[in-house]
């Protein structure tokens, strides 16, 4: 056989060997995601959710990374963001039991299915860092941010104001499901669990998608 002829055999072995090992992974994929879901659907619903939380860990975890990877560094205009202190219902400590923190990084709270626990972000005017720690019934369902202001008097005079952030760090996740699904008896908390649940099963459908084989072939012009 010509050399070149065998060059193009092997080009094409190998292109058949990588298509045939990508197909069975998708097909593993899917029968274990399958698997899965029926295991789940089984359990109580607080269990549920905790188990559900962490497979979907598992399985998205390279789709988590990325999105970390393109979240830090952006700028977000307009954030609507209010002000809280330690003297209010909260009291002193944030959603891990840690005390709220007014030096240096401060605390702030977020609904965690915008703003993942986590997300380190600089206010742009003031140059202040913060870190989401926490979390408020009032904020599920909104873009805003409350921030952590060590006395009433600093709270009252920030009152409410529309900045825009830089972020440093984007959150995770995982650490933020980690956190609320043991906590699911409260509906509020069940919002942003089932919040952050849809965003993992859209993630897992993008992967899955792009180890689809067929999909991922160019079609052919008529």
């Amino acid at each position: 056989m010509p050399p070149g002829a065998q060059c193009l055999k092997t080009r094409r072995d190998r292109q058949s060997q990588l298509q045939h090992a990508a197909t069975e992974i998708y097909r593993l994929l899917l029968a274990g995601s399958v698997a899965i879901e029926a295991a789940i659907l089984q359990m109580p619903k607080c269990l549920n959710l905790t188990f559900a939380g962490a497979i979907a860990c598992l399985v998205v975890g390279c789709a988590t990374q990325s999105k970390t990877n393109l979240g830090s560094g952006r700028r977000i205009q307009n954030v609507r963001t209010t002000a809280y202190t330690h003297t209010e219902r909260g009291g002193a400590h944030n959603a891990l039991g840690s005390y709220l923190s007014g030096r240096h990084v401060m605390s702030a709270a977020s609904d965690w299915s915008r703003y993942p626990l986590g997300t380190r972000f600089r206010i742009a005017d003031t140059n202040e860092e913060y870190v989401i720690d926490d979390y408020g019934i009032a904020l599920i369902g909104t873009e805003t941010i409350d921030l952590y202001k060590p006395s009433r008097l600093e709270m009252k005079g920030w009152g409410v104001r529309h900045v825009d952030i830089d972020i440093l760090q984007w959150g995770s996740e995982e650490q933020s499901l980690k956190v609320l699904a043991p906590r699911c008896k409260n509906r509020c908390v069940r919002q942003m669990v089932a919040s952050l649940q849809q965003k993992r099963g859209q993630q897992k459908k993008e992967l899955v998608a792009s180890l689809d084989p067929k999909k991922a072939q160019p079609k052919k012009k008529t």
